[in-house]
């Protein structure tokens, strides 16, 4: 999945990049291409990771099309051409090593709407900040104090559990667990998107954020429920700091689904009774399920930055969009290439632990499928172990070009399958 959206590098040399631009047209493009060797596997499931040598790739292009409506207004709309498989077709892996691939896959070149929103910020008074022109933003001033509403079509993490050094998969991590809290089981679609509102309340050091927003028809699904019968809330507290003149953050997120989801041990137990394979989809009935995070950032030198998340989610349920997690810590730093004579250079370090609740441990043992998980059995679970790290450095005005390696020890918890070695390289352009 990759919802993030990069920072353009130059923008006053783009058509948008001025404050007084009525109108803004931004562009990028983002190739990934990863590859595994062989690793121990005594079996494979309906959806283990590939044990043979394998490789895949996707590709995206995506414009930025922005207009300004009134005083605080601005619409945006958001085209896109995705094309590409993640490993194995986005499984095997539960914090899987790709935010660029999506859990739905083509081999020819397909066009989707990802963002279709429309932003209202009315400023509150305090001190006047300086925005430069971005993605999905026009240049200009604001005030510190201000409330933001958006409404439409977007990403949940758009708005909520953002981190400046993990956070886009452009540009920094590729795991999903990195980029987003694993646990934080957000409403989207099988690409990433929904539709909802949200409202931001600013006012000095603190941040409330809450949204409304589409699950989707059925767990893990390309299709939304157009009715809002089912539906997610979303809650955010921020707060900022200045510590030894340096920027930090720490945000809790908080989540509540509602809609027709299985629970593991009704699974477990109609399996028992039939003798055939557990299958959540059998058992569904209207639920809720919670979960709550945490994500922190904190700036040490002009060229150095440490993150930490982590999270856990109601493990008597499936998981209904993101991930089969039930609880993740993950903590990792982003250093700038200054000391080294190459500033526009870029080195990230990171290291994830997830675990599913025993529950979905049970479930999966039972021959049950997730949304990433699924080697048909489980007989030696344990929790699933990531390190990532990655070199980018630019390679044209407007490009970069990333080296990835992720080291991945029992891939949707098991001990019995793995370590991967998983190695990738990105090239990004953006207009």
């Amino acid at each position: 999945m990759s919802p993030r959206v990069a920072r353009a590098d130059d923008p006053d040399a783009i058509f948008g990049g001025g404050a007084n631009d009525e109108f803004a047209v931004h562009g990028q493009g983002t190739l990934v291409d990863q590859y595994h060797p062989r690793f121990r596997s005594p079996y494979v499931g309906p959806q283990s990771l590939n044990p043979g040598e394998r490789g895949d790739e996707t590709i995206d292009v995506t414009a930025f099309l922005g207009a300004r409506l009134w005083r605080g207004a601005e619409i945006w709309f958001d085209p896109e051409i995705d094309q590409g498989f993640g490993l194995s077709g986005t499984l095997g892996i539960d914090g899987f090593t790709s935010a660029e691939a999506y859990k739905v896959g083509e081999s020819s070149p397909y066009p989707k709407i990802q963002r279709l929103f429309l932003r209202q910020t009315i400023d509150l008074g305090g001190e006047s900040k300086t925005v430069d022109a971005d993605m999905n933003q026009f240049a200009g001033t604001t005030t510190a104090n201000r409330i933001v509403l958006t409404v439409g079509k977007m990403s949940v993490v758009d708005v909520f559990d953002t981190n400046k050094f993990a956070h886009d998969s452009k540009n920094d991590f590729l795991n999903w667990a990195l980029v987003d809290t694993g646990t934080f089981d957000y409403a989207a679609d099988a690409w990433g998107y929904t539709y909802g509102a949200t409202a931001e309340w600013y006012q000095g050091d603190w941040t409330l954020r809450g949204g409304l927003f589409d699950l989707s028809g059925v767990p893990n699904n390309k299709n939304l429920d157009k009715t809002l019968h089912q539906y997610q809330l979303d809650g955010e507290l921020e707060r900022r700091w200045t510590l030894f003149d340096r920027e930090g953050a720490v945000r809790v997120t908080a989540f509540l689904s509602r809609g027709r989801m299985g629970r593991y041990a009704d699974a477990i137990a109609l399996a028992q009774e039939t003798g055939a394979p557990a299958d959540i989809a059998l058992v569904r009935h209207y639920h809720s399920r919670i979960g709550v995070s945490f994500n922190a950032e904190q700036a040490v030198t002009d060229d150095l930055g440490v993150f930490a998340r982590g999270g856990h989610a109601d493990g008597d349920y499936e998981g209904y969009e993101f991930t089969d997690m039930d609880n993740t810590l993950a903590a990792g730093l982003s250093l700038k290439g200054t000391a080294w004579g190459r500033k526009d250079d870029a080195f990230g370090l990171a290291a994830v632990i997830d675990e599913a609740s025993s529950e979905a441990q049970a479930y999966l043992n039972a021959g049950g499928t997730g949304i990433l998980a699924g080697d048909g059995i489980l007989p030696h679970p344990g929790s699933e172990r990531i390190i990532e790290t990655f070199y980018t450095l630019p390679i044209l005005k407007f490009s970069h070009l990333s080296l990835d390696y992720q080291f991945v020890d029992n891939p949707a918890f098991n001990r019995d399958r793995g370590p991967v070695s998983v190695f990738a390289f990105r090239l990004h352009t953006q207009l």
